[in-house]
């Protein structure tokens, strides 16, 4: 039990750690947020929280996924090299991917709502 427990803190410690170095990271929690609290005030579906809950873990987790891969490169590779470069970049591109994907999820659900709310007004 002791070292389930170690685990958490060490998950945690990996959260914070990302929270303090990475701004991207901490747009996309701010953005969560957001989002959430749009989600609560257009009072959206249960099947809309999931696409919406689907799409703030999977922005989160690649960021962190991201964090971790740039510091794996900058460890092994701690000067310029073509390949550690591709690599970022591409841990990037993921990232874009799944951001692409929230945006246009978010899109989906949030804007009708706010246009029917204009309407109604």
């Amino acid at each position: 039990m002791k070292k389930l427990i170690r685990s958490f803190g060490f998950a945690f410690k990996g959260f914070k750690y990302a929270f303090a170095t990475q701004q991207n990271f901490r747009i996309h929690v701010f953005a969560a947020i957001l989002a959430s609290a749009a989600g609560w005030w257009l009072n959206i579906s249960a099947n809309e929280w999931q696409w919406v809950i689907l799409c703030i873990m999977l922005m989160l987790v690649t960021e962190m996924l991201n964090t971790a891969i740039e510091t794996l490169t900058d460890l092994v590779s701690p000067d310029y090299n073509k390949l550690a470069g591709h690599v970022k970049d591409v841990s990037a591109g993921a990232v874009l991917l799944v951001a692409i994907f929230s945006l246009v999820t978010g899109g989906i659900i949030f804007i009708p709502k706010i246009i029917t709310l204009i309407n109604a007004a």
